[in-house]
């Protein structure tokens, strides 16, 4: 199986739920639609924008989540990026963005597969990112540790991320806290 196929089957089975129902599930079409039409739609080279895998990294006690201060865009996010030949699944690529830039090993997904979807401009020559985004736990004692891709790697309670993020860091804050 492809990672295109895997993909596929992850958005199939996405069952969004809550307040954001709708709106997710017009999302997940259109990534499917997008899958349908573009067979390198997993790939950066795919102009017509691509899939990527990102992961919101929560602590053991599940009262904080990490965010980092993207290098490039200056901006506090979840971790994540674009999907590799390597990755097997679309949890793989998330797992992996995850460990990457945050340094810290032995995450696990939330079970439930991707919390939220979310779309968004991006300077040509890819245009659009279709972010599938999982949660991921850190496991006891963990200690982060800054990539090349980060300025700062930093700590939040809950109620601090609305203060640093932007409003999609904090509708998948608000997901996963659904799901926890």
């Amino acid at each position: 199986m492809t990672l295109h196929d895997d993909a596929t089957l992850v958005l199939k089975g996405y069952a969004p739920g809550g307040e954001a129902g709708a709106d997710q599930t017009e999302l997940r079409q259109a990534y499917l639609d997008h899958l349908a039409l573009h067979a390198d739609g997993m790939w950066k080279a795919c102009g017509a924008g691509h899939l990527t895998a990102s992961a919101l990294v929560i602590d053991p006690e599940r009262e904080r989540v990490l965010l980092t201060l993207h290098r490039k865009l200056r901006m506090w996010l979840q971790m994540g990026g674009h999907c590799e030949e390597r990755d097997a699944t679309l949890e793989a690529a998330a797992l992996r963005e995850a460990t990457e830039e945050s340094g810290i090993t032995g995450l696990t997904l939330l079970p439930g597969g991707p919390v939220r979807l979310d779309r968004h401009p991006i300077p040509s020559p890819c245009h659009w990112h279709l972010d599938v985004q999982y949660a991921a736990l850190a496991p006891a004692g963990a200690a982060e540790r800054i990539s090349e891709e980060s300025l700062e790697l930093r700590w939040f309670g809950y109620e601090e991320v609305a203060s640093v993020a932007d409003a999609s860091v904090v509708r998948l804050l608000e997901a996963t806290r659904a799901r926890l």
